[in-house]
């Protein structure tokens, strides 16, 4: 575009969005895995007869959803990122759309349109081998 030469502005922006929702995944995720790894108390509202959820199964089985959550959320931060660095490098066109994939996953508007991004600038990557 202007000033850029060869680069594009839409890969950009859809690397761009690809590492800002990697981001927020990953803190999300890592939010969760330290919430539930530190035994936080999940809030219970005070109301009478509204019934404990933690005391109806005689095993703790709530921490266990949120761990595997948590742990997901974590992998496809990871991989957005990456995605997003590959994206704005140019190099590596899978890469860059399973990342924008990634980002997309947790179904919003960001990962929406890093996936749409990054597919219209599929053009724009290199075809050199390493």
């Amino acid at each position: 575009m202007a000033g850029n030469g060869d680069r594009g502005g839409l890969l950009s922006a859809g690397g761009i969005l690809s590492i800002i929702v990697g981001v927020l995944e990953v803190v999300g995720g890592g939010l969760v895995l330290a919430v539930t790894a530190l035994g936080v108390p999940m809030w219970e509202p005070d109301i009478p007869f509204f019934p404990r959820f933690s005391t109806l199964l005689p095993v703790d089985t709530a921490a266990t959803p949120l761990l595997i959550a948590g742990i997901v959320f974590l992998v496809l931060g990871i991989f957005a990122i990456v995605g997003g660095i590959s994206a704005l490098k140019r190099f590596g066109f899978g890469l860059a759309l399973v990342g924008a994939i990634c980002a997309f996953l947790p179904v919003n508007v960001l990962g929406l349109l890093a996936l749409i991004f990054v597919s219209l600038g599929s053009g724009e990557f290199s075809t050199e081998d390493i």
